[in-house]
């Protein structure tokens, strides 16, 4: 049987793998703080925007499974991987994620997901990514990119 953290961290996931941002966010206090190799750390309102724009972007193309929950009153971790094509490149890209959180008032309050970015950047961007996928350089144009996408996104919505 599965704690509350634990049935929290499992009612985001489901909500990602059904293409719910608003159940996912609903998972998510107010003052979360996000943070991920392609982002950077992102907090509150962008946090929610980042999942809006990346299921928006899916437009169904995006796979998601879970496993492995575990949560206690204040910490948890979950494993997941998601599988997309790149929409840059059109490139699949299966990506092995593990998360950590941490909760505050029965809620999400940091996540952070830990991935391969040189593994991604292989498979996202092909040679170049393969070349250049273990550099600081391009790690930095990565979450550069990331965030422009991210604030085009919040002008248009």
């Amino acid at each position: 049987m599965l704690n509350v953290h634990e049935q929290l961290v499992e009612e985001f996931y489901a909500g990602f793998a059904a293409h719910d941002p608003e159940t996912m966010l609903s998972c998510y206090h107010q003052d979360v703080v996000f943070t991920d190799p392609a982002f950077g750390t992102l907090k509150g309102d962008d946090v929610a925007d980042m999942w809006r724009m990346l299921l928006d972007r899916g437009k169904g193309n995006l796979h998601i499974e879970f496993a492995n929950i575990k949560a206690d009153n204040n910490t948890g971790s979950a494993e997941w991987t998601a599988t997309y094509n790149f929409s840059k490149t059109g490139r699949k890209v299966v990506n092995n994620i593990f998360s950590r959180f941490e909760f505050q008032d029965d809620l999400i309050i940091r996540h952070t997901d830990d991935f391969n970015l040189q593994e991604w950047a292989k498979q996202a961007l092909g040679v170049k990514g393969m070349i250049l996928g273990w550099t600081p350089f391009l790690h930095k144009k990565i979450q550069q990119q990331s965030l422009m996408m991210l604030r085009k996104y919040q002008q248009k919505h």
